[in-house]
């Protein structure tokens, strides 16, 4: 162990027994952080990311435990349900705590009441892409096409009520276009479709297309963030497009760090300190904005106005789409 990496643990040890005497007991045990969705996608490589950086900033072993299952509610519904002593925490997602609320009916967790809020991790903007035999440069060009012919275009997505669908449902009130929604089980398969022309254009995270694209396989028509991405630079967002309706538009799925409700401010502030710590480093900002990922920091208070925000945002439009899942 160098030096430097010592002093720091041995700081996340002081910050430790800072902490009130009812919580020592568990100074010495792992913290778990849930991550909701299966191995290997985007959510479950923030988790890991978090603990490796965290680790050492708070002088404890953080381990990640992936619980896959209903639209993230599995996972979600073990952490609120797990003692508030801050040794369980969960990489909540804008479907968690945004979406889900409107598209089930009935929910085994309670976004608002049940979980306290640690910090924001970022946002995956997507890219609107379509096959190269669809006759468009850009997305004011997808708009034209889609008025002139209105539902002669299909769209795919990861899933009825996925952040694919549902911002897609959005840029459709938006600018007031019709588009025929084909849900998938995953955006692989809608993208594989995409590619063999059995649907036009879909929203698709920027990573599996990003070959695409390159390839001139997929031609990219704007990302749904209010900026141009690193990994995209020469395609314009939707918001500076020029299309009318679309000014603001922004269409993002987000990821953020939760605990359950009733863990004492104490450690929600401790944990916020050190997340927050890592997603303003500078390399790792890089690294994750050259993959499609925007990295934020955003404090307990101001993430929860943001869930507030956004989950009355995707009900309006789960409420226009008439989505649903159960």
């Amino acid at each position: 162990m160098n030096r430097r990496h010592a002093l720091t643990r041995l700081a996340g040890a002081a910050a430790v027994a800072a902490v009130p005497g009812a919580l020592l007991a568990q100074a010495d045990k792992a913290i778990t952080i849930v991550v909701p969705y299966a191995p290997g996608g985007t959510t479950d490589m923030l988790g890991r990311m978090l603990a490796r950086e965290m680790e050492p900033l708070l002088g404890r072993t953080l381990v990640v435990e992936n619980k896959p299952g209903a639209g993230s509610g599995i996972g979600a519904m073990q952490v609120a349900r797990a003692p508030a002593d801050g040794l369980t925490l969960l990489v909540a997602t804008s479907t968690t705590l945004a979406i889900n609320p409107s598209l089930y009916r009935k929910l085994p967790y309670d976004p608002a009441r049940d979980f306290a809020p640690i910090g924001m991790i970022g946002a995956v903007p997507l890219v609107a892409v379509v096959h190269p035999s669809v006759p468009v440069q850009d997305i004011a060009g997808l708009v034209a096409l889609a008025k002139a012919r209105p539902d002669s275009l299909s769209y795919g997505s990861a899933g009825n009520g996925s952040p694919h669908h549902l911002g897609m449902e959005m840029f459709k009130a938006a600018t007031g276009i019709a588009l025929t929604h084909v849900s998938y089980k995953g955006s692989s398969p809608a993208v594989t479709d995409l590619l063999g022309g059995q649907i036009q254009v879909m929203f698709s995270d920027i990573p599996p297309a990003l070959q695409h694209v390159r390839a001139g396989k997929l031609r990219a028509l704007a990302v749904t963030s209010t900026k141009r991405q690193p990994a995209l630079p020469e395609i314009p967002a939707i918001a500076e497009s020029g299309v009318p309706g679309t000014r603001d538009f922004r269409a993002v799925a987000w990821q953020s760090l939760v605990a359950p409700a009733g863990t004492p401010r104490e450690l929600i502030d401790k944990y916020a300190a050190a997340l927050q710590q890592v997603m303003s480093r500078r390399e790792l900002r890089a690294r994750l904005a050259s993959d499609g990922f925007e990295a934020e920091t955003m404090g307990p208070d101001q993430l929860a106005a943001y869930i507030r925000s956004e989950a009355e945002r995707w009900g309006q439009v789960i409420r226009t789409a008439g989505a649903t899942v159960d």
